[in-house]
């Protein structure tokens, strides 16, 4: 994931402490049911389609936005699946950062499937029988916009 200049901005004066960022994963699926996934160059794993919103970004906006840039498809977010806080990720040049997951359903409405930008070796459409080999992030959230059921969350601790 390529990190945005606004964050490039805040690292100078924060230093490798950790931030606490906004995350949006957009979960897509066309008119056959397949779901977008793209192959990432930093991991060479298959994953769904992801970023962090620009400042005043809503996040609906930039799960549109993402899914554009990285698979030049166009797509419109339906409904939020899911909303989650990450364990805190230490990168490889020593930066730590958690995000706030809000995952959208969204749909196909135009484009094309292919690499778009720089952050994907492949882009496809797949079956939901037959997926790539996926990690638990995305596999979590793809069976979540499967169903209908309400948006997920941890549930809040005992108080």
């Amino acid at each position: 994931m390529a990190t945005p200049d606004f964050i490039r901005t805040l690292r100078v004066s924060a230093g490798r402490q950790l931030l606490w960022l906004p995350g949006v994963t957009a979960i897509v699926f066309d008119d056959e049911g397949r779901v977008l996934l793209g192959r990432r160059t930093d991991t060479r794993n298959w994953s769904v389609v992801g970023g962090i919103p620009e400042p005043g970004e809503q996040p609906a906006d930039c799960a549109v936005r993402e899914v554009f840039e990285e698979t030049a498809v166009r797509c419109l977010p339906e409904r939020v699946v899911l909303v989650q806080a990450l364990q805190p990720v230490t990168y490889d040049n020593g930066d730590v950062c958690q995000y706030m997951d809000i995952t959208f359903r969204c749909r196909a409405v135009g484009g094309e499937a292919r690499v778009n930008d720089d952050e994907s070796l492949e882009v496809g459409w797949f079956e939901v029988d037959a997926l790539p080999e996926l990690n638990e992030f995305a596999l979590h959230r793809i069976k979540r916009a499967m169903t209908e059921e309400p948006t997920w969350f941890a549930p809040a601790a005992a108080g």
